[in-house]
């Protein structure tokens, strides 16, 4: 999608719903940097702290924070800067939100299902179980009117507005110190799992913990966890969570296109001359595009290399996957009855899903089932 397209669909939806006036700055000022810094002579000079929920040592998604950084740098000819800070330099990593919110700092870089104890409408801002992959994600967020939903909800509930600033593809299931075959062998296990997904774990028995990713490797070592999820085998590797767990799990049901995002405190983005907003939305796609491409180009081989390790790669058995399913539109149906927020959001999420499940099984599916079939006869 063109920038100026996605510029538009914020404007007209996103935006409006935050009371926000910056359709014809934004447009004007998207004009000019369509890959050139906009004019800034006459603007002022900003420097932004923003706080993420990653160490510095997962370059890839503590990258996504940078790469938006840099990008609005060099878009207002270095007067808008923005410092990315790891987890726990500002605040917590799980407490991201929270400090942005509170206008403790301008800007956050995160993942909204961190905080579904406060809304858990805020969930569909990462993902959810069985939910949408990157590609799909996308799609709802700029086309299907999601973004604009979550953006009234943050602005409402915690006087911020955000945009999508990264994705991590899907996901897989997790390390396990030892083999899950039925949902049986779930019951009783002590699993770091956030969001949704944590919740959907806890009906299969699980017994479920939300750790920042500095934390995970030391609650598996010393077995205050018996499992845990963090992104993919480029990550988990960095993390060492080979070293401490032997089975490692797929899919991801709960994470199909795990987004990232940029949260700013309303206050501060009302502040902003109306160029500088339209460079931060276009620098938060570009690292929305960017982290997924680095993903996707490192995740294969980095599996390999755990796999000459010793790692034991495992699929979910179709007993737990379809108990997981189960469980994860049960759960959905149970907030939707008592919070209007995630009622409103997942009707027209769910609405959303059944088309463009269709619309991908029959295109990218049926090439995909031939391409990597047709793969294994050559």
């Amino acid at each position: 999608m063109k920038r100026r397209s996605i510029i538009k669909s914020l404007s007209q939806g996103a935006i409006a719903a935050t009371g926000v006036a910056v359709v014809g700055g934004c447009q004007s000022a998207q004009k000019q940097s369509n890959g050139s810094p906009v004019e800034t002579t006459n603007l002022p000079t900003v420097n932004w702290q923003m706080a993420t929920s990653w160490p510095v040592s997962l370059e890839i998604i503590f990258g996504g924070a940078q790469v938006l950084a840099e990008r609005v740098k060099a878009l207002t000819n270095g007067k808008f800067i923005i410092e990315p800070r790891a987890a726990g330099e500002i605040a917590p990593g799980l407490e991201v939100l929270n400090v942005v919110s509170q206008g403790a700092v301008q800007a956050g870089h995160t993942a909204s299902y961190y905080y579904v104890g406060q809304s858990p409408a805020l969930a569909f801002g990462t993902t959810v179980p069985f939910g949408l992959t990157a590609q799909q994600q996308s799609a709802w967020f700029y086309e299907g009117g999601g973004l604009a939903q979550l953006q009234g909800i943050y602005a409402k509930k915690f006087n911020v507005i955000q945009f999508p600033a990264g994705n991590t593809g899907t996901q897989m299931g997790g390390w396990f110190r030892r083999e899950v075959k039925t949902v049986n062998d779930l019951k009783g296990l002590k699993m770091r799992i956030p969001g949704l997904g944590g919740k959907v774990m806890a009906k299969l028995g699980v017994t479920v913990q939300t750790l920042p990713g500095g934390e995970i490797f030391q609650a598996l070592q010393t077995g205050a966890i018996d499992a845990a999820e963090w992104v993919g085998p480029y990550d988990d590797a960095k993390l060492g969570l080979n070293k401490v767990a032997k089975y490692y799990y797929y899919p991801g049901w709960w994470e199909p296109g795990a987004t990232l995002e940029v949260q700013i405190n309303l206050d501060e983005w009302k502040k902003l001359p109306p160029q500088y907003q339209a460079a931060l939305q276009t620098a938060a796609f570009e690292s929305n595009t960017i982290m997924l491409a680095r993903y996707d180009a490192r995740n294969n081989e980095a599996l390999q290399t755990l796999l000459k390790t010793g790692t034991q790669v495992r699929p979910y058995s179709q007993e737990i996957l379809e108990a997981a399913e189960k469980a994860s539109f049960a759960l959905y149906e149970e907030f939707a009855a008592k919070d209007a927020d995630f009622k409103a959001v997942y009707d027209s999420w769910k609405e959303f899903r059944e088309r463009i499940y269709a619309w991908n099984n029959l295109n990218e599916g049926s090439f995909t089932r031939y391409s990597y079939n047709r793969l294994k006869t050559l």
